[in-house]
């Protein structure tokens, strides 16, 4: 399958348990017994550390299981059940991996669809106009804005998800972390590199003493 091919969307009109939960939020706020910043910190919270953490987990895995990665890259979906994350956003994820002359991003063009099970919530800014069409039309100029500067021959591919079928980054392994182990690589795997929007966190150099 092609980058960014015209796949077809299905934005669902918001459940009745979505609409529910909005309502008791706006009473409760209402009400004064909870406040929207105390919402807001908890949505972050799965947007940028609890739900992103099973993505981090089988990106470590990958890095240091070869066959595992295989798996990955052939069926990401079942590989991903492999470590028990699975669920109704994630029915079909298919994994594209970086390398040191292709650099992978995704992006939803016409929703937010986006692999809930291994990413958590969608960031507000995944989700936001500019970046749904910028992505596609120019995402050199919008990775730097993200603070990616890629050389100018690496080729980036832009992935466009759907209600059918959602897209992962498996990122390079960055330089310098040849001596961790996959517990001691998650740290170094985030959100937004699973994304595509940055690269791995690169450890420090390991001291010689050591």
């Amino acid at each position: 399958m092609s980058p960014h091919e015209a796949n077809h969307h299905s934005p669902h009109p918001e459940s009745y348990e979505s609409l529910r939960t909005k309502a008791l939020e706006s009473l409760l706020i209402e009400k004064g017994l909870i406040s929207s910043d105390a919402i807001d910190a908890v949505i972050e919270s799965y947007q940028e550390h609890i739900g992103p953490l099973n993505g981090a987990k089988v990106v470590a895995r990958a890095w240091t299981d070869p066959l595992y990665r295989k798996r990955l890259l052939a069926n990401g979906t079942d590989a991903i059940a492999e470590l028990g994350y699975m669920g109704l956003e994630g029915s079909e994820i298919v994994i594209v991996e970086n390398t040191a002359t292709t650099h992978n991003a995704i992006v939803c063009t016409l929703c937010s669809c986006y692999p809930w099970p291994v990413l958590g919530l969608p960031p507000s800014w995944y989700k936001s106009n500019a970046y749904r069409s910028r992505m596609v039309l120019e995402p050199r100029d919008v990775l730097q804005e993200f603070g990616l500067d890629l050389p100018e021959e690496t080729e980036i591919r832009v992935w466009d998800s759907t209600a059918a079928i959602r897209y992962m980054v498996l990122p390079e392994r960055p330089p310098n972390s040849e001596h961790l182990n996959e517990a001691e690589l998650i740290p170094l795997i985030t959100r937004d590199s699973m994304i595509g929007v940055a690269k791995a966190t690169v450890p420090e150099p390991r001291n010689s003493n050591e």
